[in-house]
């Protein structure tokens, strides 16, 4: 089931406090980054974040589960506070990979 544009939304106004927040759609999901880089998405009308140590650490009981068959877990957000995913999505950040450089076309 491919997510919907108004949850896209509601998301995008809790990550509010977020800087650079962008957003990618993909085979009828989304795919949310800051600053270039991957940080969850929304898949099936949840919002997950990467599994880091950051992300269980600073959300309540964290819930894992898998976008989608095969996937790695993801941290499912399960809180309204704009500044408590802030702060978890700052923390993060360092845990995750950088965005890799495109190679130029000729």
């Amino acid at each position: 089931m491919a997510s919907d544009e108004s949850y896209l939304e509601y998301v995008l106004d809790l990550l509010s406090e977020v800087e650079q927040v962008s957003s990618r759609k993909m085979m009828g999901e989304y795919l949310l980054y800051t600053g270039g880089i991957l940080f969850g998405g929304i898949y099936d009308n949840r919002f997950m974040l990467k599994d880091t140590p950051s992300a269980r650490a600073l959300l309540e009981q964290p819930v894992l589960e898998s976008p989608y068959p095969g996937a790695k877990d993801m941290v499912v957000v399960d809180t309204d506070d704009p500044e408590q995913i802030a702060a978890t999505i700052a923390a993060m950040l360092p845990e995750l990979p950088k965005p890799k450089s495109r190679a130029k076309k000729r």
